[in-house]
């Protein structure tokens, strides 16, 4: 007969519980000794990298900028006064002399403005003339009349004198020696009176024609601009050089367009007196100043330069445009065969020269003055282990070394940012 166990289920149940709070605690310091484990090192292929060996010397500090070739004496053709466009001439890229006729422009408003102004100065020329002969005429008038009175008064005088001795001797009443007397003084006041409106002619003479000429001068200043106007109807180049293209947003003129004064027709520039104009991002600008030598590379082959040419800072422009400023730098020496007017180039100016830094090449993302993380290869050279580095003062190509790097490391300066969450990296 089978006897009944009792507390057998209990048993099984409390065996079952312990059980599975043993699994899941293996399970659980598993999966936390699991998470505590660091990533294995990725391995990277070692000829797709950048990598460079810290050292320690001089150092120039540079600046880079892309710029492009451009004259140093340009001059802008514009148009004198409102016209119409006839014909064109001569097109850019065309060498020109000074009196070369780049087109040629009408206006009728223009040539009636001439006609106007030429009959004007012609009439207040004839005025003068007239005036002249008039003026001329009164002052003969006026001569005639002080010659009259000049007679009348001698006369008289005389008579007055003879007249007095006859009184004297009683053969003549004092009552006509005096009417003598008076006669002759009244004539004598008389001539004094001509002989100053002859004085006074003289000056009033030269006065009128003064501002007859006044007004000729006027008219001719008037009649030569309008000539001037009409003879630059026929635009020249002005100086010798190449014709060029307006630079934007000017725009070309074409025939048949109507153009007002002071409207840009072209540009003449001297293409063998050039400059370049490089554009220098403003983080970049605060050490660059005039005089300061400068490279410039054409990437044009030839001449014995190898398309280099040297130059210096002249001028600095003050304003910024899209992140960048313009610097003018003036160049010495011979061009390179094929330098040409809005040729692109690249520029290298020289900030400063470091006699004894600690320095590595640039890498992708470094920055003056900061800290960054780099990889560092060991000396085994298998693998590279992330180290923060601070960085002083750049140049194009280099950077100074302040902290995290010594002499003879090597590091790697390529794009490492796909393995920022890893802290060590195994080198193929």
């Amino acid at each position: 007969m089978d006897i009944q166990r009792k507390g057998t289920r209990k048993r099984k149940i409390i065996k079952l519980t312990v059980g599975l709070v043993l699994g899941g605690g293996v399970l659980a310091a598993g999966f936390i000794f699991a998470s505590r484990l660091k990533p294995a090192a990725p391995g990277v292929e070692l000829s797709t990298l950048w990598p460079d060996t810290v050292k320690r010397g001089p150092m120039i500090r540079e600046v880079h900028g892309l710029g492009t070739l451009v004259p140093e004496d340009t001059m802008l053709i514009t148009a004198t006064t409102d016209a119409r466009v006839e014909r064109i001439l001569i097109r850019p890229g065309t060498p020109v002399k000074a009196d070369s006729v780049v087109m040629i422009l009408s206006s009728p408003e223009l040539q009636t403005s001439l006609l106007d102004a030429e009959f004007a100065l012609k009439a207040a020329q004839a005025d003068y003339k007239n005036l002249e002969v008039t003026l001329h005429k009164t002052l003969l008038d006026l001569r005639s009349t002080a010659a009259q009175t000049s007679a009348d008064y001698n006369t008289a005088k005389l008579e007055s004198d003879r007249d007095t001795a006859l009184a004297k001797e009683n053969l003549l009443a004092n009552t006509d020696a005096r009417i003598s007397q008076v006669k002759a003084e009244q004539l004598g006041a008389k001539f004094e009176i001509d002989k100053e409106r002859l004085q006074i002619n003289d000056a009033a003479e030269q006065a009128q024609l003064e501002a007859q000429k006044v007004k000729i001068d006027q008219l001719q200043g008037e009649y030569e601009l309008k000539k001037q106007q009409a003879d630059q109807l026929k635009v020249r180049a002005g100086f010798e050089g190449m014709l060029q293209s307006l630079p934007p947003p000017m725009v070309p003129v074409e025939e048949g367009a109507k153009v007002l004064a002071g409207t840009p027709l072209g540009k003449v520039a001297q293409p063998s007196h050039l400059k370049a104009e490089l554009k220098i991002a403003e983080t970049q600008i605060k050490d660059v100043a005039p005089g300061q030598l400068a490279v410039i590379d054409t990437r044009l082959s030839g001449g014995g330069s190898n398309g280099l040419i040297e130059g210096h800072v002249s001028r600095i422009e003050q304003s910024i445009v899209n992140g960048t400023v313009t610097v003018d730098v003036a160049l010495k020496g011979a061009l390179p065969p094929g330098s040409r007017p809005d040729l692109s180039v690249d520029g290298t100016i020289q900030l400063q020269k470091l006699d004894d830094v600690v320095y590595v090449g640039k890498p992708v993302y470094g920055q003056e003055n900061a800290t960054v993380t780099l990889f560092k290869i060991e000396p085994g050279g298998k693998y590279a282990n992330k180290v923060k580095v601070t960085f002083g003062v750049q140049s194009v190509n280099f950077i100074e070394v302040k902290e995290g790097l010594k002499v003879g490391d090597s590091v790697i300066l390529s794009d490492m940012s796909q393995f920022d969450q890893y802290d060590r990296i195994k080198l193929n």
